[in-house]
């Protein structure tokens, strides 16, 4: 079985889809003859021509509104934001429009789309390339929202988004591109190549929306996480000696809650891990739900840990960024109370 980066990935995603349908077509600012800002549509053009994968305008609210226009009249978009800094433009569109196509028609129309975006910190891109705007995407009611944190689940779960009949918010964390990051910035790049999950098949496969899975076996503490913050829980529980178990949601919309409910229910404690900012940010819900599920079984409060709530830094960037060291500190804590 081929090992593949999570560019490589979510490359062969979409051609697998495109190659199996006529009707998925590919789509973006400078998708085509560049094959995108970080390569992940490289070739897809010259294999499938100008008419399936193309480069639009710099418009994001045209990129997507084409692309709804296409899922009303049958076709299958797979387009991408350069950068989730720059969905606000289309915000109108993807929550007004696609995720309301199904409900205000009577289930007369869907709209099969995936609107792609680089998302998360960890590249130095400053306060506007390096939001996790996802908690903006969870509120709305029609769409679905998935976080992947493996090139393995990059490809099976970007292949089931296409094949959906509604539209799915795809967020790949753009620091996971390259390498499974686990917050140690100050240390070489880990490359893909040695990680199981790099494993990737050649062909068709799909990994189900909303299943999450355990990516560390634990019965301490409960780290519930997603993207690329799956690698840095799994360092901290390494680092601290702490027997924590880390529950990828892999999905946030829909939400695979049992799994989550079970993990906490073993272990009487439970941390919400993600980059993002805190307030309001997606673990608000993630903690509630803990707290209605599980009160009874946990044996201290729900802790969040989250990106700051400030405009993600530059210059201070791995303070912003919760790395091992911030959440192994935090493991510690629960674990006294």
């Amino acid at each position: 079985m081929p090992r593949m980066t999570m560019i490589e990935a979510i490359r062969s995603a979409m051609d697998v889809s495109m190659g199996r349908d006529d009707r998925v077509v590919v789509f973006g600012e400078d998708v085509g003859y560049f094959g995108g800002v970080f390569r992940c549509t490289q070739g897809l053009q010259q294999k499938y021509g100008r008419t399936r994968c193309f480069d639009a305008p710099i418009s994001e609210s045209g990129i997507v509104g084409a692309a709804i226009g296409m899922a009303a009249y049958g076709l299958k978009p797979c387009v991408e934001i350069q950068f989730a800094d720059y969905m606000y433009p289309a915000y109108d569109q993807l929550t007004q429009e696609a995720a309301r196509m199904r409900y205000r028609s009577n289930h007369q129309f869907t709209c099969p789309m995936v609107v792609r975006m680089p998302t998360g910190g960890g590249i130095f891109g400053g306060q506007t390339h390096s939001q996790s705007p996802e908690a903006l995407f969870t509120h709305v009611c029609g769409l679905k929202v998935v976080v992947p944190s493996t090139p393995y689940d990059a490809k099976g779960l970007l292949i089931a988004s296409i094949e959906d009949p509604d539209p799915v918010i795809f967020l790949e964390p753009k620091r996971l591109y390259n390498g499974p990051f686990d917050g140690h910035h100050d240390k070489p790049v880990t490359p893909w190549a040695g990680h199981p999950a790099a494993e990737v098949p050649d062909g068709h496969f799909v990994v189900p929306l909303g299943e999450a899975v355990t990516a560390r076996e634990g019965q301490a503490v409960s780290i519930i996480t997603y993207g690329t913050m799956v690698h840095v829980a799994i360092a901290a529980a390494e680092e601290t000696g702490i027997d924590a178990e880390v529950i990828d949601l892999r999905t946030l919309l829909p939400l695979d809650l049992e799994a989550i409910i079970r993990s906490v229910k073993k272990t009487g404690r439970c941390m919400v891990l993600h980059e993002a900012t805190l307030t309001s940010g997606f673990g608000a819900e993630l903690a509630a739900l803990v707290q209605d599920h599980c009160f009874y079984t946990l044996e201290a409060p729900v802790m969040r840990v989250a990106g700051w709530d400030t405009p993600y830094p530059h210059a201070q960037e791995w303070d912003y960024f919760p790395g091992p060291a911030r959440v192994g500190q935090a493991l510690k804590d629960m674990m006294e109370v």
